[in-house]
């Protein structure tokens, strides 16, 4: 038997995951969480042998919650589960420790098949995903602006963008007013802009700008 633990901020998410795993007579849920400190709970206990993993997570950031879960348990294979197109995220996360990714619109067939493939050693992504980090690898270099900010930039610039003060960020993220200023500037730097507003256009534009239902 595969013991699932689900991290989904959304009751009805967590629900509709434990109808599909439970058409499943190898699979079962061992735990469902709604925050990152209490899937590392869970974690620390030995509850899981397979994590699917909400990116947009009150507190604790999803990518730090990734790289604390593969720190202490590096061998647990981790399935992203997000509202998040492939590519903001998905490279971000398989750097971060990530067996696979997949996007909320895939079909219920295709998260048992991607848990499935981890728990077996292997990796999944979405067919999105796969064509997108081709590309990386082709091209040799980040594609677009925000691909070339770490994961920390690439976090508060989203923040930014959704019209978040700077000291509501710091709040969020567990960093000081200041850090998030240094942040900020050097993602405008880096991204060659000027403003919060070119943040948003440029945001709009790419699509890097989703509902809060993450």
């Amino acid at each position: 038997m595969i013991r699932v633990l689900i991290a989904d901020d959304h009751a009805i998410v967590r629900q509709g995951l434990r109808q599909i795993l439970a058409l499943e007579p190898e699979l079962t849920v061992a735990g469902e969480v709604a925050s990152g400190e209490e899937l590392l709970g869970l974690v620390r206990e030995g509850r899981g042998d397979v994590v699917v993993l909400d990116l947009s997570l009150p507190g604790m950031a999803g990518l730090d919650v990734l790289r604390e879960l593969h720190h202490h348990s590096p061998r647990l294979p981790v399935l992203i589960l997000s509202v998040h197109g492939p590519d903001q995220y998905a490279a971000r996360a398989l750097r971060a420790g990530a067996s696979g990714y997949l996007t909320k619109e895939s079909a219920p067939e295709e998260l048992v098949q991607a848990i499935r493939r981890i728990v077996a050693g292997g990796r999944y992504l979405s067919a999105a995903a796969a064509e997108l980090l081709a590309d990386y690898v082709a091209s040799g270099m980040p594609a677009k602006p925000h691909e070339a900010l770490s994961d920390r930039e690439f976090e508060v610039m989203r923040q930014l963008v959704r019209g978040m003060r700077v000291a509501d960020i710091a709040k969020a993220l567990g960093l000081s007013p200041k850090t998030v200023s240094t942040y900020r500037r050097r993602v405008l730097e880096k991204m060659n802009m000027s403003s919060n507003a070119d943040l948003v256009a440029y945001a709009a534009r790419e699509r890097l700008i989703e509902p809060d239902s993450g």
